[in-house]
């Protein structure tokens, strides 16, 4: 009898483990099968992954057939490459110049120009192919550069181009006018920020107001103090959305530590929603509106177009749907629903994507194009969110201080925004505004479809991304010939094209008949050669082979 009580006592001790284990064994595995299935749903892989790429590129002669075209297609692909290539530094000269001489000191260019297209193609394409950064005016919906080119912009000054260049001039220059007599003077307020306040609060309907120098600085200070009223430590975000650069927001490639209290979750799934609706650590979830055009991918860009498996599409009913459920969920947790409004605020409503989506959220941030053109970062929360102390508790504080917060210049030129915003007659212009994007994004594919080209574009109002119907290594060439063209993309290239809202009909036309042109060039030579077997899979497959070759010296 003796000799089985320690048998039992293990076995009653085994029992005891299992059933403490046993539930964090499973909320773990909630957890994981909540994550999207490609690597921007997993950070860790994602990054895992990344350090095993080995660089390698083309030299001229496989540089132009890499997907195993004949002789005479890659003679084509050549010729178009070089003629195109003595355009560029006979029409671009001095931008040229000028840029690789910045480049040597600036390292955001650096960054950029290794950037624009597939890594094994890069070097041939700067060396001839290369984009002058620099640009000396705008009007209307046009830019110079320091060569006297003019191009449609297309750009959309990452976001903050909504209402044309002009109106960010006009701000600008009224804003210094208004707060010349205080200057630079900081820590005390100008006094137009009391009207500022008070016309966010109307628009967010939230109750206070955080000034802050960037996008980025407004989403770290909703997270802190989401995180300091719930007391829990984690954060929600959705697969490929991006949240500025700091590194709770930024898990996967391009942050070199990894963070221990984000979640990446995938967006427009029941299982996410049993996650939040299970889980005791989530203080908050971020949403990103713009990822209503490509859920659960990361933000298109031409240096990532390996093939044609690039694809978009905005379903608004589905989307607002999800953010429906997203609210009822967070309600139910007290989970703090972060609405991240910095690159689509303004730009598909007046009162946001809030009102464009019909959802609320307990704090929003905004940032780009709120500052009429200058930098600006801005949350806007629930009053029992926002408060940065306790009462009771004197010394435990939520610290937030920035020494050009609400800066005199800043806030003149935010003041012009919004009363221009609150204008009846300015506020026309969101009158029919999608149908007025979908028409012309419906325009340019039908247009596409008659000429034969393989490309499409897909949009979320006036923001949209190009796709590719046919499968291809060279689909980033489009934004050279677009350039020769005359229209100036930012360096994703394809990836966005961002219009603003002063585009009319007839500068649509223009946008559009380039567009169809430079595709028809481009396929005229040669770049969208098909094979039989020449497939997206057969491609990635292709370059799987390179890159094992790469790496073992084969």
């Amino acid at each position: 009898m003796d000799s089985s009580l320690p048998i039992l006592s293990l076995a009653a001790g085994a029992v005891a483990a299992t059933a403490a284990v046993a539930p964090k064994l499973k909320a773990r595995i909630e957890l994981s099968r909540a994550k999207h299935r490609s690597l921007t749903g997993h950070s860790k892989m994602s990054r895992r992954v990344a350090r095993l790429i080995p660089f390698y590129e083309f030299d001229v002669g496989e540089f132009f057939r890499s997907d195993g075209a004949p002789d005479d297609v890659a003679t084509k692909r050549r010729d178009g490459f070089f003629a195109l290539s003595a355009t560029y530094k006979q029409r671009f000269a001095k931008g040229r110049e000028m840029t690789a001489e910045a480049a040597e000191h600036i390292s955001d260019l650096q960054f950029t120009r290794a950037y624009r297209v597939p890594f094994q193609y890069s070097r041939l394409v700067r060396e001839n192919l290369g984009v002058g950064a620099f640009m000396q005016s705008s009007s209307g919906v046009n830019v110079t550069d320091i060569d006297g080119n003019s191009f449609y912009d297309l750009t959309g000054s990452y976001g903050v181009n909504i209402f044309g260049n002009d109106f960010y001039k006009e701000c600008i220059e009224i804003s210094e006018q208004r707060a010349h007599a205080l200057g630079p003077v900081l820590g005390s307020y100008h006094p137009v920020v009391a009207d500022n306040v008070r016309r966010l609060a109307g628009i967010s309907g939230l109750d206070e107001v955080s000034f802050h120098m960037s996008g980025t600085e407004a989403v770290m200070q909703a997270v802190r103090l989401a995180r300091y009223h719930t007391g829990r430590t984690h954060l929600v975000r959705f697969a490929g959305a991006y949240h500025g650069w700091w590194g709770d927001v930024q898990p996967g490639v391009g942050n070199p530590v990894s963070p221990h209290e984000t979640y990446t979750l995938a967006e427009m799934s029941e299982r996410t929603l049993h996650v939040l609706r299970t889980r005791r650590d989530i203080a908050c979830v971020l949403v990103n509106p713009l990822q209503a055009l490509h859920p659960n991918g990361n933000a298109p860009g031409d240096s990532a177009l390996v093939d044609s498996s690039r694809s978009a599409h905005f379903d608004r009913a589905a989307y607002s749907e999800w953010l429906k459920q997203l609210r009822e969920a967070c309600s139910e947790r007290g989970i703090v629903l972060i609405f991240d409004e910095v690159f689509v605020g303004f730009r598909l409503a007046p009162g946001g994507a809030q009102q464009y989506f019909g959802v609320k959220a307990d704090m929003v941030t905004y940032g780009k194009s709120l500052a009429g053109g200058l930098p600006i970062g801005v949350v806007c929360g629930k009053r029992e969110l926002m408060r940065r102390f306790r009462d009771d508790r004197p010394a435990d504080i939520c610290f937030a201080r920035g020494t050009f917060n609400a800066h005199p210049y800043v806030m003149t030129a935010m003041d012009e925004f919004l009363s221009r915003l609150a204008s009846p007659n300015f506020r026309a212009v969101y009158n029919g505004l999608d149908d007025i994007w979908n028409g012309r994004a419906r325009e340019l594919n039908d247009m596409l479809s008659a000429a034969d080209l393989p490309v499409r574009v897909d949009n979320l109002s006036s923001i949209w991304t190009v796709s590719y119907t046919a499968p291809s290594r060279y689909n980033w060439m489009l934004q050279y010939y677009l350039r020769a063209e005359g229209i100036a993309l930012s360096w994703v290239g394809t990836g966005r094209l961002i219009f603003s809202l002063n585009y009319n009909d007839a500068d649509f036309a223009e946008v559009a008949k380039r567009f169809v042109a430079a595709a028809a060039k481009m396929k005229t030579d040669g770049w969208w050669w098909q094979a039989g077997g020449l497939t997206n899979k057969a491609i990635r497959r292709q370059i799987l082979k390179e890159m094992i070759a790469s790496k073992f010296g084969r």
